[in-house]
Order: structure tokens, then sequence, then C-alpha cells
């Protein structure tokens, strides 16, 4: 299988775009968490939603430091957290980026046989009824009960959205794999995806929500190449002095090379087992809820 990422746009703290993947399922033979291909995904799912927007993270009606509290669907929203509920009801750019997140989370979080149905209606009156797919399955139970003592399955969704965000609009192809989770990957898919771009960790879910990323130097030039710039950083050009900067990917603070902040890498998946939790604040504390992501050469 095959990740093919649309446009995300870093629903983190700073407007950008990015290419997010939805449509991603673990695959039940190797247990590896990649995505598919395009055109399997559209005959599948029949859209690909492709448009998270970094800035939704940080709307008040749909933080996830409040979803976590409640079950994710719709009827416990409008029970418990009414903020949410309307915020993915919005029919204003804000419900944009709600409905986007709302996604992204689903497609994480829920298994492919559950669905996250409700409808919104436009300032024309227009109703549009939205039916949210589940793919990866990482806490299906979210579907019933709260995940709000769970940081472990926190961190994992953490991990799983910030891999698939990235700044530009473009479709790219990538494989995720980690280590906790026990998703391996197949020898077809390790010899097809050989770059490793980078790792992604975090918890948005946290009283203080957080998002890291670092790259492998190797990869960097190759993720530039296929507009993946959140391990890498993203290049801008300052047009009064001609001087180019890296900025952040929104609110996802880029802590360096993989190589000095990660542990070991594992011999058969390729991916990095751990990485430091927050390499500005100990050397030592380490996290091992980490994805690392591939692309092809």
């Amino acid at each position: 299988m095959v990740f093919s990422c649309a446009r995300i746009v870093a629903l983190l703290a700073v407007p950008l775009m990015t290419a997010a993947c939805i449509g991603a399922e673990i695959d039940e033979e190797s247990e590896e968490l990649v995505g598919e291909d395009q055109s399997a995904i559209m005959s599948e799912n029949g859209h690909l939603p492709n448009a998270l927007n970094g800035n939704g993270l940080n709307l008040n009606g749909l933080n996830l430091n409040g979803l976590n509290l409640n079950a994710l669907n719709p009827a416990a929203l409008n029970l418990h957290n009414p903020n949410a509920l309307a915020a993915i009801k919005n029919p204003g750019p804000n419900g944009v980026l709600s409905r986007d997140l709302m996604r992204y989370l689903v497609s994480c979080a829920l298994r492919s046989d559950q669905t996250f149905s409700f409808s919104w209606t436009d300032s024309a009156g227009v109703a549009h009824p939205e039916v949210y797919r589940g793919d990866l399955g990482m806490a299906h139970w979210w579907a019933t009960g709260a995940i709000t003592n769970d940081t472990y399955v926190q961190r994992q969704i953490t991990a799983c959205i910030a891999a698939r965000t990235n700044w530009y609009g473009t479709h790219v192809t990538i494989s995720l794999r980690n280590s906790e989770s026990g998703m391996s990957s197949s020898i077809t898919e390790r010899q097809t995806y050989t770059v490793r771009e980078g790792a992604f960790w975090g918890n948005l879910f946290a009283s203080t929500p957080y998002v890291r990323a670092c790259y492998t130097p190797a990869g960097v030039t190759r993720a530039r190449q296929l507009q993946r710039d959140c391990a890498a950083g993203h290049l801008s050009v300052d047009p009064a002095t001609g001087a180019t900067t890296v900025q952040q990917c929104g609110p996802m603070t880029i802590v360096g090379s993989c190589d000095a902040v990660c542990n070991r890498v594992d011999p058969n998946g390729g991916f990095y087992a751990g990485c430091l939790e927050n390499p500005a604040a100990s050397p030592w504390a380490r996290t091992d809820v980490v994805v690392t992501s591939f692309l092809t050469p």
C-alpha cells in the first residue's frame, strides 16, 4: 500500500498549506502503516479530503484538549461539547479548518468500518452532509468513550497527523513506519521507499499542545524536491534582502537532525526507535511514540 498525500494545511499555529494523506489503512497481512495509491483511495472512498489547515488546531471551538474528554461521535459532541459541534458546522472559514481537522482525526483514530457523520448548512441555506471514514484505527474505541487519560493514544494520533502534514498542496506518496504499534513494512515497500525523510512526535491533546519533528540529513534534498518541508523546514526568501531563511511548519518545532536526537534505526523497518522528547529541555528524556516517514528516491 502507498500513501498519496494531498493538500494538508498544517492544523497547527500558523497559516500554511500542507499535503496530507487521508484514506490510509493498515495492511492486515503486514501490519504496515503506509498510505494507499491515489487511485485506490479514490475508488474505495470516493474522494480525498485534501485541505487540512494549520490554523485549525488552535481554534477555540475544536481544540483537541477538549475533544479528548468525550467520545468522537456527533451525538457525544452535541451533548457534552456543543462548541466543538458548532465549530465543524460553522459555514465560515473557521468551519472549513475545523472540518478538515476532524477528517484527519477520524482517519487516524477510527477503523475503516467506522464513520463520523453530520451535516452543516452554508450561508445560502444549503445543507452539506459530511461522512468521514476512519482508516488507521489507532483509537477505534474513541467512537464510544473518551481518551482523556490515554496519553499513548494521544501521542500516536498526534504523530499520525504531523507526519501527514506538508507545506504545499501537492500529492506526495509516502511510507509511514512506527515502532511502538508493531507496524512493520514489506520488503517491496522498503525497496520502493528508501529515502528516510524524518520523524514526528508530540501531544496535541496536552494542556500545552506541542508537535516536534526532525529531519534525516540525507533525505532533505529529496524531501524539498517533492515539496515535503515539515521535517526539514520551509525555505523562504526575503524579498527585501534576498536572504534565505528556514521556517517552521506552523507550530511544529523542528529540533534538528534525527541523527542527533533519535535512537538507533530499526534494522528491518528503517524507522527510528525513539527520539528526544524535547532536546531543548533535556538530553536524556525520550519518547518512543514516533512516526518515521519515507519517500521514493
